[in-house]
């Protein structure tokens, strides 16, 4: 069985950095894609990062390249979000989820119903 965790989540003033951790269990990278999601109020879930098995490359939602950084601990079962920089509009729920089928990272930042399982999501919020 498949399960996700994420944490970490908090109120943190704008230009601060946050760090969410999602604990997995019954998968890993190699069995395909995990990802961040997040969503605000009002608004679809969109993408945030991916790293999938497909090419191994991280993709980014241009929204918060360079300030956000994806990672993942194999050892700990875990996968990071390093989040710097913050700003108001990047507060949302944050969800971690994954898939098994290893479409590219790109794909899954488009299309968030595609992901087979997700973990319950973690509040950030920034305040400006």
């Amino acid at each position: 069985e498949v399960q996700l965790q994420a944490s970490g989540g908090g109120l943190v003033q704008a230009g601060g950095s946050l760090t969410l951790s999602c604990v997995v269990s019954g998968f890993t990278v190699d069995d395909g894609a995990i990802a961040w999601f997040r969503q605000a109020p009002g608004k679809e879930r969109e993408g945030v990062s991916c790293i999938s098995k497909n090419d191994g490359a991280t993709y980014y939602a241009d929204s918060v390249k360079g300030r956000f950084t994806m990672s993942s601990d194999n050892a700990k079962n875990t996968v990071y979000l390093q989040m710097n920089n913050l700003k108001p509009e990047d507060t949302a729920v944050y969800y971690c989820a994954a898939d098994r089928t290893y479409y590219s990272g790109f794909y899954y930042l488009q299309r968030p119903s595609v992901m087979d399982y997700w973990g319950k999501g973690t509040q950030v919020t920034v305040s400006s």
